[in-house]
């Protein structure tokens, strides 16, 4: 498809990988940038693939959940005392390590649900056509690290 836009949103998210052989099992945070690229064959009526507030009003507050959180594999025997303390900053991933990858995907499914959603609500405050996809969803871990995600 010729038309593509990236939306950037940004949160600190700490995480712990269980499975990790070296220091990435200890709890670590990170500064993440989550990139959504959007695609499409033909632009609106305004010229434009969509507007870019649509990213954010489909998707910042499910994004937001991760921000000043901790993502844990529910395998990890730490996981039972951290959700205690935690509560809603705790994020359970069940059997799974919250790599980079792993977060890159969820955020994608969520958020390609959330477009669909958004585009066709008639009340919203902007047009999307159905015609929109969301392409990938790259998520930072440092400013040289990032997984992405798409279904290609």
């Amino acid at each position: 498809m010729p038309y593509k836009i990236c939306k950037t949103l940004e949160v600190e998210n700490a995480h712990m990988l269980s499975k990790h052989p070296d220091s990435c099992k200890y709890p670590h945070g990170h500064s993440r940038k989550i990139e959504f690229v959007l695609e499409t064959d033909s632009l609106d009526e305004n010229q434009m693939v969509c507007d870019f507030k649509i990213i954010k009003e489909a998707c910042l507050d499910y994004v937001e959940k991760f921000d000043h959180a901790i993502c844990i594999n529910t395998d990890d025997p730490n996981f039972e005392t951290l959700k205690k303390v935690y509560g809603d900053n705790v994020i359970e991933y069940k059997n799974l390590d919250p790599t980079t990858e792993i977060l890159a995907r969820d955020i994608f499914d969520k958020c390609r649900q959330r477009l669909t959603e958004y585009a066709k609500d008639q009340q919203a405050r902007f047009k999307l056509s159905p015609k929109v996809i969301l392409k990938s969803v790259k998520v930072w871990e440092t400013s040289s690290s990032w997984a992405e995600y798409s279904e290609e």
